[in-house]
């Protein structure tokens, strides 16, 4: 189990510091943070049974939080601060029926966001830990690892580690049950790939209610025992930056809207300690490589997961790297393409829907049987994204099934149109590409942009790459993009807005 493996780390890398965590200007060593996680658990223990919810941005305080929690016997509900807090908490309590929420006083004023009933704060909970309980925790700390994993929740590999939510880009968040099984196995997929040891240092921003997050830099490195380096706001650019650059961060993930700013704000010399740049949860456009490539001298790799598979399905790395695809499969995966109507199984190069099937695939959705069953058939997870897998093993994904448009009885795919689109772009200019309903052609596309544009010379180079039924029939212009907690686009959100602007605009 997770916990129990902290536990063997904490005491194989005692002094050696676990987290350095920037938002806060804390320093804990592996010692200090298994007292604390323990110091948590005692109090965790005497809350209600079952879901416990968790509300903390990224920091030391989120990372032990979750750990005390799992010590405890509950099972952690990461809910998502970053957009619509308030009601994201409520929602995670009203789907999986719990009441406790551990959170900060500080991020709620931050955030704006009231008190919802069942939220207790980080800080009363630290205030109230007494001179004699520390020492208690500390005693407890130094027993041997194998006692000390018997005075803690016991469980298996099978039982449900975390609860963490879809990104609710298409439609409501659905609850993704990972087990302890799934995250470790995905961890010891990936380990080989890039050859992780204790002394890599992991820069860390994104959030922990974000699968990428959660498992890539937080369980990966603290079961190698290395050192975190936790920052709670990627946006924070410079900063950010300045973190990788005098704490010699050896590994930084994001995603590209986040890798975006890096690379404006970033001086030379900054990413210089970087051994290894991934870019995953949306794709990664080539300007963006090409950017850090220019600058820095530096690959970004790019991968692909989904919250429900732990998240790494495949991915790019300096001995395979196929720029433009998301890398080959993780080993002990198996993968599958199919045709999105009959079935059957595509050949190299064929689109088709993307099934995986392995140890990282989730438990399922927390009380959807009817969900569950729609995307896990006979082991197979349907992935809802379609793509095809080349000649030499490497996955290309060419978007959401639910991103193709039927228009004219032809297939359309709006990441595509995206793709073109973006090659035609100033720097700087983002774009996003939906459809809205049309009587004679079943669909028309409307391209929302970051900047007023030529239209007309724009449309006359995509004509080159795109037949006509896949130009963009409008352009729109705003400010900026909706995204997501995680950086991602929100497609949805994206979508609603331009019928409603569209349709104001016909009255």
């Amino acid at each position: 189990m997770l916990h129990h493996h902290f536990i063997d780390i904490a005491k194989k890398f005692g002094k050696k510091t676990a987290i350095h965590d920037f938002s806060t200007s804390k320093k804990l060593t592996y010692n200090k943070s298994l007292i604390a996680s323990l110091l948590l658990s005692r109090v965790f223990s005497k809350m209600d049974e079952g879901f416990t919810g968790i509300m903390i941005p990224t920091s030391a305080g989120c990372i032990l939080t979750k750990i005390g929690v799992l010590m405890s016997g509950r099972i952690p509900v990461m809910i998502n601060y970053s957009t619509g807090a308030e009601h994201n908490a409520r929602y995670a309590q009203q789907k999986c029926d719990f009441k406790t929420i551990i959170t900060s006083k500080a991020l709620l004023e931050k955030i704006d966001c009231p008190h919802v009933e069942g939220m207790i704060y980080i800080e009363d909970i630290m205030a109230a830990i007494s001179p004699l309980q520390k020492i208690r925790a500390a005693l407890t700390a130094a027993l041997p690892g194998g006692l000390l994993k018997k005075l803690v929740h016991q469980g298996t590999e099978d039982e449900t580690a975390v609860i963490l939510f879809t990104s609710g880009s298409e439609k409501d968040p659905k609850a993704v049950q990972l087990t302890h099984k799934n995250i470790l196995s995905n961890i010891q997929a990936v380990t080989p790939i890039f050859d992780f040891q204790s002394n890599d240092i992991f820069f860390c921003a994104l959030p922990y209610f974000h699968v990428f997050g959660l498992t890539v830099t937080m369980w990966l490195p603290l079961f190698h025992g290395m050192k975190i380096l936790t920052y709670a706001n990627p946006l924070d650019f410079k900063k950010v930056c300045t973190i990788i650059r005098e704490h010699k961060a050896t590994f930084m993930v994001g995603t590209p809207s986040f890798f975006w700013g890096y690379l404006r704000k970033s001086e030379k010399g900054d990413f210089d300690s970087l051994r290894i740049a991934m870019a995953g949860a949306d794709k990664c456009p080539d300007a963006l490589r090409d950017g850090f490539k220019d600058k820095h001298n530096l690959t970004v790799y790019e991968g692909y997961g989904a919250t429900e598979c732990s998240p790494v399905i495949s991915v790019n790395s300096p001995e395979n790297n196929r720029p433009g695809s998301v890398g080959k499969p993780i080993q002990g995966l198996q993968l599958r393409i199919e045709n999105y109507e009959t079935g059957e199984e595509m050949g190299p190069g064929q689109d088709g829907r993307i099934l995986v099937k392995g140890d990282n695939v989730m438990k399922g959705y927390f009380n959807d049987f009817e969900q569950t069953s729609l995307h896990i058939r006979h082991g197979w997870y349907d992935t809802g994204d379609m793509g095809n897998i080349d000649e030499d093993g490497y996955l290309w994904h060419v978007g959401r099934l639910k991103r193709f448009v039927k228009i004219g009885g032809e297939m359309v795919s709006l990441v595509k149109i995206e793709d073109v689109l973006e090659k035609f772009l100033p720097e700087d200019v983002q774009c996003c590409v939906v459809e809205i309903p049309d009587s004679i052609k079943g669909a028309k596309i409307i391209a929302v942009v970051t900047a007023t544009l030529n239209e007309q010379v724009i449309l006359k180079q995509m004509a080159e790459q795109l037949p006509t039924i896949a130009l963009p029939k409008k352009f729109l212009v705003w400010e900026t993009l909706p995204k997501m907690g995680s950086g991602k686009i929100d497609f949805r959100t994206i979508s609603e807005k331009t019928r409603e602007q569209l349709a104001r605009k016909l009255t």
